[in-house]
């Protein structure tokens, strides 16, 4: 089916609508892993404190967890030749005892501590700039359309690529991390751009509404094409490199960031090309009041 009949042959609200309950379910997800943990994404180890280690594979991951019984190891995995193991926050005593225990019993180790205090500013600084980073891009939008119904529609767009990505991070297991905030930062201009562009054509050129959507439509997936090709490749790359050479371990901080951009992009495409651009067709379709306070078509 070319873009030109899909744009055409589905009713604009029942669109929106279908993009709004997929939020939905998202925001569902965010909430049940809330309650459960008291955070809508499960937090990685810079905002909850801790300590990760990284050993080279000597024994199995049962060996290794019971080895480490005593400490609070809250996951172990395997990044290629090398496991992982995260621990939550622990006192200066059983750190030292346990980081002596590593050295002693392991090559080259890597071990990272995250201090709870710079923990919870880190926390206090994300609750405080992403909402300030919605409520200026809504300004500059309003500005640039003068539009209370367009700011609206690229504000939502861009939450419910967020809330989307996040959902899809808890049932993948990606924790929210310094990398991944940014992967999110990232998705926020990234969906704003994409719908300024759809916009911008809908609202400042002239000929059939259609017409424009589609156009914008052609241009915006051959970006969202290239964008997602090299994203992939990074996935490939952080993930498997290890298989390439022994010398080379999973680059984890990588395959985070770029799983969260793959799951961002594809809710992109949804928000802008099924939620805003329907939205766009609707708003334009609907009767205008004329002088007269009559509805007019």
């Amino acid at each position: 089916m070319d873009p030109e009949t899909f744009i055409s042959k589905y009713e604009p609200k029942k669109m929106v609508a279908i993009s709004l309950a997929v939020l939905a379910v998202a925001l569902s997800i965010l909430g049940f892993t809330y309650l459960k943990t008291g955070s809508p994404v499960n937090l990685g180890v810079e905002f909850t404190g801790g300590t990760i280690i990284t050993v080279p594979v000597a024994e199995s991951e049962g060996e290794i967890a019971a080895k480490l019984a005593n400490y609070p190891v809250t996951d172990i995995r395997d990044v290629g030749h090398r496991y992982m193991i995260q621990l939550g926050p622990m006192d200066e005593a059983k750190y030292r005892e346990l980081s002596a225990m590593i050295e002693a019993e392991y090559e080259e180790p890597e071990i990272k501590y995250m201090g709870p205090v710079y923990s919870t500013r880190l926390q206090e600084q994300a609750k405080k700039y992403i909402p300030l980073s919605f409520l200026f891009m809504a300004v500059v939008i309003f500005l640039i359309f003068r539009t209370p119904f367009v700011a609206l529609t690229v504000i939502l767009a861009a939450f419910s690529d967020i809330m989307i990505t996040a959902a899809c991070m808890n049932i993948a297991g990606v924790k929210l991390s310094l990398g991944t905030v940014a992967a999110l930062l990232m998705l926020i201009g990234y969906s704003v751009d994409s719908n300024i562009l759809l916009n911008n054509r809908v609202l400042k050129r002239k000929g059939r509404t259609e017409d424009k959507v589609v156009g914008a439509f052609r241009t915006g997936i051959a970006m969202t094409s290239t964008t997602f090709s090299a994203i992939f490749a990074l996935f490939l790359v952080s993930t498997f490199s290890y298989l390439v050479s022994s010398s080379f371990t999973q680059i984890n901080i990588l395959f985070d960031i770029s799983t969260v951009l793959l799951f961002g992009l594809l809710a992109g495409l949804m928000n802008t090309w099924v939620m805003n651009s329907n939205a766009l067709r609707w708003y334009l379709a609907r009767p205008k009041k004329s002088t007269s306070g009559r509805k007019r078509r």
